[in-house]
């Protein structure tokens, strides 16, 4: 991994730490220095802080104290409880904090070696695609001798305090974390894919079975070393107002466990019992927990025995974390976000994905054909003027999934331009051969559509049938310039690209061999009546689009003599008098079996409605009828950057 890392500021650890213990001085960060600068972007902004380094503030200070756990810290006055939730997740999981703080040991105090410490530490964040590492000298904002931010509930422990110097660090200032999103956190924290679910709109304190489908695909989101966090929308509500039952509004809690628990007694062939689905919270604050159903100290936890209760942690104080039933959490919170870790080890026992990664931009230009800033499906005339991206679902039908990630925008704060972009992307199913841009839409399928959302990423999961598809990301609003990642997980390799060129490249080969002078797009929808093939009065039938030395052929499509096709294709043609042939056959082990064809001159004023043509044999336009017709749609230009 270390040979992938950027360095943040060109700053390199080792180096700097060289250079301070050579010259027997500690650290101090000229990137990032102890001023009004690094705590504020907002100049008017006012606070009395003193910084201190840990050995100010405690005897034996430590970047650890016995490990890590989700209880080791406290938020502090700034608004990041986002920030805090996160961290709680991140110490649940020691492969991933280990690589958020690499060779922490390293790192640590030394009290039999004082000299080898030069206050300085490194931390390393997924950032907009790279693990960057950031370095950080240990002065620690304070006021009257006390941490005014992130703190560990062990007076000596500065780990969390120090990690969100170096993520303040990343956004430009302290204040620029005041107020944000769990999910980008953690997504810094491990390079996860971010989802956003609304459980309010969703319905899912209503109906029990989307209930269930959310439980278990939550349990295996846990188990295979994924986070959650939920939060109660303040819409309407005062932000850190506190429910009747103890919930804090506005506020982000980690989901640390996620169970089923089971009531009752195992008799000798059977288990009579009741079913609980469970959830454990933390509240970052360390305190303010749940008083409803299964709080702490609830009447309910009379009914699981002693050893079930050790087993669940259950732990009878105000320490900030509780359980409560999956039903309840559905009922009481609005808003849930999940970070996928997404397995692309080939040496994994669980489910592994092919992951295709992108870098973009929306960028404006006045010239239509060069712009990249055309706002969504709405803008009918500029939709179209996007970054667009090709990608294959080879299989019959293939789980997908996509993350759009805007590029954090904090560090543009100072600059009172800090706020996300609401962004999105649109998936169109489009012709099987196509190689250039979309210019305007006619035969294509519309598919899929993300949510749009002013958050920092956007993700969609959906299942597509076998073909060839265009995916649009794009900002809601035309014109808005910034840049993006684009993360697409499939079963099997998706080949995915940018389409750049609008039209067939002209070359010195051109000249001798012709250059395309006509774009023809034809849709197949279609086919009835066609000749039965078998004695159960069914066929096997495909259809082979034909024109020049080019061709396409359709998958088979099984047992019907009245199939559905929907094969796009397009072509672009140098001898426009040859005509378009599209032949159906009939699929068969030894020998397939011609059924029929079509010809079609395939001119700019042909009509663009769907047609419904008659099968003919082989030969011109006179050769004898056969059985069946098929139903096209046939569009010409003479402009190859039309269609």
């Amino acid at each position: 991994m270390s040979s992938s890392v950027q360095l943040f500021r060109d700053q390199r650890y080792h180096e700097l730490k060289g250079q301070c213990l050579q010259q027997g001085r500690l650290f101090e960060d000229p990137e990032f220095p102890a001023s009004h600068e690094s705590l504020y972007y907002d100049t008017a902004a006012k606070g009395k802080v003193e910084w201190k380094r840990p050995k100010d503030l405690c005897e034996d200070p430590h970047l650890l104290v016995d490990g890590m756990s989700s209880h080791d810290f406290h938020q502090g006055k700034l608004g990041n409880c986002w920030f805090v939730a996160a961290c709680s997740c991140l110490a649940l999981r020691k492969s991933l904090w280990q690589q958020v703080i690499p060779d922490y040991n390293e790192q640590e105090w030394d009290p039999k070696n004082p000299r080898k410490y030069a206050g300085i530490f490194r931390f390393r964040f997924w950032h907009f695609g790279e693990w960057t590492e950031v370095v950080v000298d240990d002065l620690l904002p304070t006021e009257n001798g006390e941490l005014i931010y992130c703190r560990s509930n062990v007076r000596n422990e500065f780990w969390s305090a120090l990690l969100e110097k170096a993520y303040a660090k990343l956004a430009g200032s302290y204040q620029a974390l005041d107020g944000g999103c769990a999910t980008e956190a953690l997504v810094d924290f491990t390079g996860a894919v971010a989802e956003s679910i609304n459980l309010a709109e969703g319905k899912y304190g209503e109906v029990i079975s989307e209930q269930m489908k959310l439980f278990e695909d939550l349990m295996k989101v846990h188990k295979r070393g994924g986070f959650i966090s939920c939060f109660i929308s303040s819409s309407g509500l005062p932000s850190e107002a506190e429910t009747e039952l103890g919930l804090i509004v506005g506020h982000a809690y980690s989901v640390t466990a996620i169970r089923k628990l089971r009531l009752g007694e195992m008799l000798l062939f059977s288990f009579k019992a009741e079913k609980l689905f469970m959830i454990r919270l933390r509240n970052p604050w360390g305190k303010k927990e749940w008083h409803g159903a299964w709080s702490d100290s609830s009447e309910e936890w009379k009914k699981v025995s002693d050893s079930e209760r050790k087993n669940l942690g259950l732990t009878v104080e105000n320490d900030g974390e509780f359980w409560m039933t999956f039903e309840d959490w559905c009922k009481n919170f609005t808003d849930v976000d999940i970070c996928r870790t997404v397995n692309t080890s080939y040496f994994s026992l669980h489910k592994t994905w092919e992951k295709e990664m992108m870098y973009g931009a929306w960028a404006k230009h006045p010239e239509p054909l060069l712009n990249r800033s055309g706002g969504c499906f709405d803008n009918r005339e500029t939709f179209l003027q996007n970054p667009q991206y090709l990608f294959d679902v080879k299989k019959a039908e293939d789980k997908v999934l996509v993350s759009l990630q805007q590029e954090d925008r904090r560090k543009y704060k100072r600059e009172g331009k800090g706020d996300n972009i609401t962004i999105g992307f649109e998936i169109l199913k489009v012709e099987d051969n196509r190689r250039y841009r979309l210019h305007k839409l006619t035969v294509q399928e519309r598919v899929a559509t993300s949510p749009y959302s002013n958050t920092r990423s956007v993700f969609l999961r959906r299942t597509l049938r076998h073909g060839r598809y265009v995916l649009i990301p794009t900002t809601y609003i035309p014109g808005v310039p910034t840049k993006f990642i684009l993360r697409l997980y499939t079963d099997v390799p998706s080949k995915l690209r940018e389409l750049k060129a609008d039209r067939p490249e002209m070359t010195c080969w051109s000249l001798l061999c012709g250059y395309p002078r006509r774009v023809t797009q034809i849709k197949v929808h279609s086919a009835e009546g066609l000749q039965k093939q078998d004695r159960s009065g069914g066929a096997d039938p495909y259809v082979l689009i034909k024109c020049e030395n080019q061709s396409q052929r359709s998958p088979v499509q099984h047992d019907t003599t009245s199939p559905v096709f929907n094969t796009q294709v397009i072509f672009y043609r140098k001898d426009i008098d040859s005509p378009v042939t599209i032949q159906v056959w009939n699929s068969s082990l030894l020998s397939d079996r011609f059924l029929g064809q079509a010809v079609l001159a395939s001119s700019p004023g042909d009509p663009r409605e769907q047609q419904r043509l008659r099968l003919r044999g082989r030969g011109g336009g006179e050769a004898a009828e056969l059985p069946g017709h098929i139903s096209v749609t046939v569009l010409c230009s003479d402009d190859l950057a039309e269609l």
